[in-house]
């Protein structure tokens, strides 16, 4: 079974996932849409047609898998519920807190119009919280670490930019060490913000920029920088492109517990990620789940779902009776 994919936007998300749709064989990519200008913007793929966004519609009946690839402050609280209404959509929400209200809205939209919609699919959260999933209900005495890092966060780097005087920055996460280690030796250790992750920031000033008032607004941030260790480095922009161009990241999420009449006894559950590409892993990731969608949608399902509800065979290209004999 063939699934037609259809990208919708095609910043470094959408590339990515187009690179991932040509390694799996079973899927095509079929269209992309883009609100810039059509004529602007061309696809690897050369079967692949560019469109604008504004003629999505058009394509209902030409896409199993439309995987919607915006941002997760403005795009998809609005773009998910109104596309699953034509096609099966993926996304990649990621905003925790918001994701009860995201669900309902993409739940009510799907089942008014037969589509399957899977939100919220990634690393974290994603597969970090398949992890914990996993973790809390084989070891139900314990407690979950989670560390990001060490990477590039998109969303930190943005904030640093919005600064006055700041030309271009990237921002790093890193997990503390010995946090890590705290977490790994089963004690389940109390651990603050500040404990676990420092942050480090490499930033290029604009000429006249005074970096004595660029760095106090960095540290001073509320909700991305004021709760942690922050290290600014001033760089040149050639340093900037030369050392700080890709978008690694990672991270590792554990559970230590017990087991034993008496809890005597001590597990570590560690499940980690070292990524060169976070954008093109995150792709990977939603590309497997846009093959789970077409099988839901062909048994006649419908309705929003999250990794939690998908069973990892529907995940993989291979049968059922290929994965038991290579893989269970």
């Amino acid at each position: 079974m063939s699934t037609r994919i259809g990208i919708l936007g095609y910043g470094n998300l959408g590339r990515g996932v187009e690179c991932a749709v040509r390694q799996n064989e079973d899927m095509e990519l079929v269209a992309v849409f883009t609100r810039r200008n059509p004529e602007t913007v061309s696809s690897l793929t050369d079967t692949a047609k560019v469109c604008n966004i504004a003629d999505v519609a058009d394509w209902k009946d030409k896409i199993d898998v439309m995987i919607i690839c915006g941002g997760s402050a403005t795009d998809l609280p609005v773009q998910t519920p109104k596309y699953v209404r034509y096609f099966n959509v993926i996304d990649s929400f990621d905003t925790h807190a918001k994701i009860p209200e995201h669900f309902a809205n993409v739940d009510a939209a799907a089942k008014e119009t037969g589509h399957i919609g899977i939100i919220s699919v990634g690393w974290d959260p994603g597969m970090f919280s398949l992890n914990r999933l996993y973790a809390n209900a084989i070891l139900p005495e314990g407690k979950d670490y989670t560390f990001w890092g060490k990477g590039v966060s998109q969303g930190h780097s943005d904030a640093i930019r919005r600064i006055q005087g700041v030309k271009n920055a990237k921002q790093y996460t890193i997990p503390v060490e010995s946090a890590l280690q705290a977490a790994r030796s089963g004690d389940n250790p109390e651990l603050t913000t500040r404990q676990k992750h420092t942050r480090e920031c490499f930033v290029v000033l604009e000429e006249g920029a005074d970096a004595a008032k660029v760095e106090e607004e960095i540290k001073t941030m509320p909700n991305y920088f004021a709760d942690y260790d922050t290290t600014v480095h001033f760089i040149s922009e050639a340093e900037l492109l030369a050392n700080h161009s890709g978008i690694p990241h990672g991270g590792f999420v554990l559970r230590s517990g017990v087991t034993g009449w008496e809890k005597e006894n001590k597990h570590l559950i560690e499940y980690s990620l070292k990524l060169d590409s976070n954008p093109e892993f995150t792709a990977s990731v939603l590309v497997a789940y846009a093959r789970a969608a077409h099988r839901l949608s062909d048994e006649g399902q419908n309705g929003c779902k999250t990794v939690f509800d998908i069973a990892p065979a529907y995940l993989s290209a291979k049968s059922a009776e290929e994965l038991r004999a290579s893989m269970l």
